[in-house]
């Protein structure tokens, strides 16, 4: 469609009137702003922010709840691993979430937007809590989050959900299931409905009508399917392209973007397609059918949970967000469990694999990555549990946040790697 602002936009609300939303210059036009992206050999489609060196910045943000006592472990480990290797992480703490909140009224402030745009990569622990629950949307820590994203141009979200053997029976599913289950989901972020425009609460017809617009450009479809065929040509040559095809027209356009794309430039990408409501189910009934999924962002934020609990725990599992250039942002997938923060029960492994995520794929440090994600499954064969994960009469030793990431740090200096350099 050829359009200009300003524009008319009539929309069919559960009300007995329609509703006449004017957009001048804003509203549906930002979500088209993204100029297309242009990907080279050295662009963030190969998942590379930085060439190997010897030093690397890295801003670290503890966040709120177990989100400070768990990044105090994971650069132990951190430590651990550099003064193994020979190389130096130069970490800079900065404030995100909550914590922001309470210090400078902000849940995102300027001073850490730059510490992080200046820097080789990001790690966070965890934000929110009860505390900003009844906050203005603008002061609640999840919006620091999203300005966060939005600000570093984090459109691709990489969630890893991989069963470990040591800890199979800690999923709810049948071991049949389960077993064997390597799946990453590669969500879109700063788009969809989360960010579409017009969105708000108005009063019509004597009633609160809410509204949210959910929307695609076709260069923000295009870049999240070339990371996601990048992702699927490195593992096993599968991709899932989830949809709701049948019923939005901007899943319509998000399918025939994805199949130009895979079908052009990653052709030894085998390429399937499924709604998404059949895709929750197949996540629960047969989850080793998928190799990599690619979705946008309100599917991806519900699929990606649901994959995570075939592992048993949130306390396990790491993510990234990426750009097209930067720094990325690498995080446990869990939140900041406020109700144990500071009694030593939280779990630091999603943390501490976030951080070998972030050494594989903005530090091009591969070797130190997997060091730290055999060290994490070395302790696990030790029959070391925190809380989340110890199964009942399982002869597995209960220890805490402490003792877990001592644990980590002392095989990290002995454990070989698998990765040839």
């Amino acid at each position: 469609h050829n359009l200009s602002p300003p524009y008319t936009i009539t929309m069919k609300l559960p009300t007995a009137a329609a509703v006449t939303l004017l957009a001048l210059n804003t509203g549906i036009a930002t979500a088209f702003s993204p100029s297309p992206p242009s990907f080279t050999a050295q662009s963030r489609s190969a998942l590379n922010a930085v060439t190997k060196k010897d030093s690397y910045e890295i801003t670290v943000l503890p966040g709120d709840g177990i989100g400070p006592e768990i990044m105090t472990v994971t650069q132990d480990v951190l430590s651990a691993l550099t003064k193994r290797c020979g190389f130096e992480l130069k970490m800079t703490e900065a404030l995100i979430g909550g914590a922001a909140i309470d210090a400078v009224n902000d849940p995102f402030p300027e001073e850490s937007l730059q510490q992080c745009l200046s820097g080789d990569s990001v790690l966070l622990s965890c934000i929110g809590g009860y505390k900003w629950d009844t906050n203005p949307r603008e002061l609640r820590p999840e919006s620091g989050l999203l300005k966060m994203r939005k600000s570093m141009g984090l459109f691709a979200n990489l969630r890893p959900a991989k069963v470990l053997d040591q800890l199979i029976d800690a999923s709810t599913l049948k071991r049949e299931v389960v077993e064997g289950v390597d799946v990453m989901v590669v969500r879109e972020l700063t788009g969809d409905v989360y960010f579409g425009s017009p969105k708000g609460i108005d009063v019509i017809d004597g009633q609160r009508v809410g509204y949210n617009n959910m929307i695609y450009s076709e260069s923000e479809i295009l870049r999240i399917a070339r990371v996601a065929g990048d992702v699927a040509s490195k593992r096993g040559g599968k991709l899932c392209s989830i949809d709701k095809a049948n019923v939005l027209d901007v899943s319509q356009l998000w399918r025939d973007v994805v199949t130009e794309t895979i079908t052009k430039e990653f052709p030894d990408v085998e390429l399937s397609h499924m709604y998404v409501d059949n895709a929750a189910m197949q996540l629960i009934r047969w989850p080793k059918q998928f190799d990599v999924m690619v979705t946008g962002n309100i599917f991806g934020d519900i699929l990606s949970d649901e994959a995570s609990m075939l592992v048993g725990s949130l306390g396990m599992l790491p993510s990234a967000s990426i750009g097209e250039s930067g720094p990325g942002v690498f995080e446990p997938c869990h939140g900041s469990a406020p109700d144990i923060a500071g009694e030593d029960k939280a779990n630091p492994l999603a943390l501490i694999l976030s951080a070998a995520m972030m050494l594989k794929y903005d530090l091009d440090r591969e070797e130190e990555a997997d060091i730290l994600e055999r060290a994490v499954e070395a302790v696990l064969d030790q029959g070391l549990r925190t809380a989340d994960i110890k199964q009942e009469n399982d002869g597995c030793t209960l220890v805490g946040c402490i003792e877990m990431g001592k644990a980590v740090a002392a095989v990290v200096s002995t454990v070989d790697s698998a990765v040839e350099v």
